[in-house]
């Protein structure tokens, strides 16, 4: 039953995994992840390796080396508990398979461990993940406007992540994240991001940590009438964030997004009628009449339209 489930699994994703091999990152990856294993099975290399068995055959793994892999099995599961996509997974099992890799390579050649912790570092250095570059309905803020967009209007409810992209959460959370907004936005509820890795006063403005021990990337905050309600994860009084999944179905329920949606589609048909009754109070060709409006001034909206017919 394992087995079925996973050959599903793989050919449900295979689609993106055929994508993921046309990028750099996924290919030197992969190759540094088996790196170990085509070294000591390698005809003509692996009989000059050295080796702990018994019987002296040096192109099979050792019992020291079996242990290495069974411990990185169990933390790539334990750690892939928490995870919510592909790329999560995948990145789980890159990261801890060159950590044992490196461990390996050091165990048996302490020249092939300083050449391979070498490949892993260029690695880092020259080749980054892929960015999430797909759709979405998501307003990105900086410095200068977060203040001034999230105070506009006062109707509109904002949620609004805080992100970094040398963040790898944040990397993994964009394309949930990007769902979200296409499933969601509306006139009176909107979608923004923040990259407080490049913009600081603002994450010392929103009290939103950048340092890698204080789990607090990414973050969300909900904003209503240009203040925050509430965030997650939230942090506790040392600073650090408390443990909160971030998932689709967490954040529909923890942010009443249903909820919340269902009112903005209100404030998005009002704002409808109100333009479709300022047009039709216009004056009729050849009329004599002219209609003044005092009592509130006329102000464009060219994005509520488009927004409101995509509700549609």
């Amino acid at each position: 039953m394992v087995l079925i489930t996973g050959i599903c699994t793989f050919l449900y994703h295979l689609p993106q995994i055929y994508k993921w091999l046309l990028k750099p990152y996924y290919i030197s990856s992969l190759f540094m992840t088996v790196a170990f294993l085509l070294v000591r099975k390698a005809p003509g290399l692996c009989e000059h390796l050295a080796t702990e068995r018994e019987d002296g055959n040096s192109c099979d793994f050792d019992w020291r080396e079996m242990e290495i892999l069974m411990f990185l099995s169990a933390i790539v599961m334990m750690k892939n508990r928490r995870a919510i996509t592909m790329e999560q997974h995948v990145g789980n099992l890159f990261l801890f398979s060159k950590v044992a890799n490196v461990i390996l390579f050091f165990r048996l050649d302490i020249r092939l461990g300083i050449l391979y912790l070498a490949l892993c570092v260029a690695l880092v250095m020259t080749c980054k993940p892929p960015l999430y570059m797909g759709p979405e309905y998501i307003k990105y803020f900086s410095d200068k406007t977060i203040d001034e967009e999230l105070q506009r209007d006062t109707r509109v409810t904002w949620i609004v992540e805080f992100y970094a992209n040398w963040s790898s959460d944040c990397q993994s959370f964009a394309p949930v994240f990007a769902d979200l907004s296409l499933k969601y936005n509306c006139a009176g509820l909107r979608f923004g991001k923040v990259d407080i890795g490049r913009y600081g006063e603002v994450s010392k403005r929103y009290r939103v940590s950048t340092s890698p021990l204080s789990k607090q990337l990414p973050s969300l905050l909900l904003f209503q009438g240009g203040k925050e309600i509430m965030r997650r994860p939230m942090v506790d009084n040392k600073g650090r964030a408390v443990s909160w999944t971030f998932n689709e179905e967490n954040i529909i329920r923890e942010f009443n997004l249903n909820e919340l949606f269902q009112k903005s589609k209100k404030l998005n048909k009002s704002l409808v009628l109100k333009g479709e009754e300022q047009i039709n109070s216009q004056p009729e060709e050849g009329s004599d009449e002219l209609h003044v409006d005092t009592d509130e001034p006329h102000t464009d909206t060219p994005e509520e339209p488009i927004e409101s017919k995509k509700d549609k």
